[in-house]
């Protein structure tokens, strides 16, 4: 047992969730409830791979949420983002067609790197979702 199955034993509610719909009906229970005994699972059903990053938008928007970092305009993505990034990529004439700003970029790239040095995303998602402060556990449906 690691230290992600272990903290989950003192979970009381669980919720699953997708997107940004889950990500607000998640934050309305981790306003209401003990946010310390919540548990959210996170969709990885629309997890893919692009620029060679590894992309988990439903966990991303759950985080981003329920951290309060979100932006309320898009839906989606963090709140007062940058996007020199994806510019300079368009500029290159490259791919451009799906919007990562600069510290969404950042948050993939950590993941793909951990999970190629061969880490679980659960242990991945719940490192990224405790970096944001949050007092519940996230996690992915799966590894």
């Amino acid at each position: 047992m690691n230290s992600v199955d272990a903290d989950i034993t003192d979970c009381r509610y669980a919720i699953l969730s997708g997107g940004v719909g889950g990500a607000k009906l998640a934050l309305g229970l981790y306003l209401e409830q003990s946010s310390e005994e919540l548990l959210v699972i996170g969709n990885v059903g629309d997890d893919f791979s692009h620029w060679g990053l590894h992309i988990s938008p439903d966990l991303d928007t759950l985080m981003y949420t329920l951290a309060g970092v979100a932006d309320p305009d898009r839906g989606w993505g963090r709140a007062q983002e940058s996007w020199t990034v994806l510019n300079t990529l368009s500029d290159l004439g490259g791919i451009d067609w799906f919007r990562l700003g600069d510290r969404d970029f950042a948050q993939c790239l950590q993941r793909g790197l951990s999970l190629r040095a061969g880490r679980s995303l659960c242990e991945i998602t719940d490192e990224l979702a405790r970096g944001f402060g949050l007092r519940c556990r996230v996690l992915p449906m799966s590894n």
